[in-house]
């Protein structure tokens, strides 16, 4: 038995870190994006309004794929569903700076979004798993390999174009990292035989606490996918940053962010979950207030600085108690709340450039900060 228990010791522990490596990816893939955006905008002369409309491609590509991956891990275990979509990613990458018309761009983002979405899924419900193995709160180290994800993604493709790639061929290099990564860490994922299953599969409406999660992360994941979407483009046309360093806004709210989830298991266990929804809301609600109402450039890092603070630890917060809902598998329950939450990127890029359009990016990002105020002062912890 003792020989036993030690195999399943280090078979945890390798799945943990295989685990660790698959948010890197899916960080590293979602945040080379944000360096695109303005290429993106430009070759193809988009003004705000029509970027925002675009950028709902993935969104919709995520939220659309999201409750069907739950049918795919219940049939085909998690770790082939992070494989499958790893590759989407790569080979999806370059392709959104190959596209000669917002109609194209928009399709190649909807796959992107898919792929985003797909992995998404998987690996978190993958990581509930890892984390019920271990008996203790780790869920807040995953995503904050995912935010490293997104510092290597955002400053590494910019790094590239500035040592005189051309977009597109940074683009394939990143993509060829994420496939070796994704394919040498394959067997040390748990195999389906290990994850919960459940005999038949439907979809539902969700509801009860599913759906209270479900809305808090919508706003969560507004407030982030906004600076993916729209970080770059303020701080090119709002701050007047060089193209090569307009990533840069989301690469300091992925440091601050990676730092604050990779210290947040500690900071949850000390505090409780609830306390870190209402501080992290109220910080990352004052770190858009600060980016936007300050004309100093350094205001708009430094805001979306505390953005990545404030933020970093309220969604594995929600993602953790929609995987240990009693009576329903996080196959079921997890791909409800990350379709919920995906809806806030997929209303999010619109909503802000029509805003931006009739107002300004300043007035619309500020309206983000707005609701994760609303936030604050509305949750109440599940018992």
């Amino acid at each position: 038995m003792k020989n036993v228990e030690i195999t399943n010791d280090k078979r945890t522990k390798a799945a943990r870190k295989a685990s660790l490596l698959i948010f890197l990816v899916c960080g590293i893939g979602l945040s080379s994006w944000a360096p695109m955006v303005p290429f993106a905008k430009i070759n193809l002369g988009l003004d705000d309004a029509a970027l925002g409309l675009v950028l709902l491609s993935l969104g919709a590509g995520a939220i659309l794929t999201m409750p069907f991956t739950g049918f795919f891990i219940n049939k085909f275990g998690s770790r082939k569903v992070m494989l499958v979509a790893a590759v989407m990613i790569a080979i999806v990458l370059p392709l959104l700076l190959l596209t000669n018309s917002a109609w194209q761009l928009a399709a190649v983002l909807f796959i992107f979004g898919a792929a985003i979405g797909s992995i998404d899924v998987a690996m978190n419900s993958h990581a509930v798993l890892v984390q019920d193995k271990y008996g203790r709160h780790i869920m807040s180290s995953f995503h904050g390999m995912f935010s490293l994800g997104g510092l290597a993604g955002s400053i590494g493709l910019g790094f590239l174009i500035k040592m005189g790639l051309s977009p597109s061929l940074a683009a394939v290099s990143i993509s060829v990292m994420l496939v070796v990564i994704a394919g040498s860490q394959y067997q040390y994922l748990f195999a389906k035989a290990e994850e919960k299953s459940v005999d038949s599969f439907s979809f539902s409406l969700p509801t009860g606490p599913v759906v209270a999660l479900g809305l808090m992360c919508f706003v969560f994941f507004l407030a982030e996918g906004a600076l993916l979407d729209w970080s770059a483009v303020f701080l090119q046309f709002n701050r007047n940053f060089e193209p090569s360093m307009a990533g840069l806004g989301y690469a300091v709210f992925s440091v601050s962010m990676a730092v604050m989830r990779l210290t947040g298991d500690k900071i949850i266990h000390k505090i409780g979950s609830s306390k870190v929804v209402l501080y992290g809301a109220l910080v990352a609600s004052a770190g858009y207030f600060i980016a936007v109402l300050i004309p100093w450039p350094g205001a708009a890092l430094i805001g979306f600085a505390l953005v990545g603070l404030g933020a970093a630890n309220v969604v594995p917060v929600f993602f953790t108690a929609a995987g240990n809902i009693p009576g329903i598998a996080a196959s079921v329950s997890l791909p409800a709340v990350t379709t919920l939450g995906y809806m806030g990127q997929l209303a999010g890029p619109a909503m802000i450039g029509f805003i931006a359009d009739a107002f300004s990016l300043p007035i619309a990002l500020g309206f983000v900060g707005v609701l994760l105020l609303i936030c604050a002062f509305t949750y109440k912890e599940n018992k």
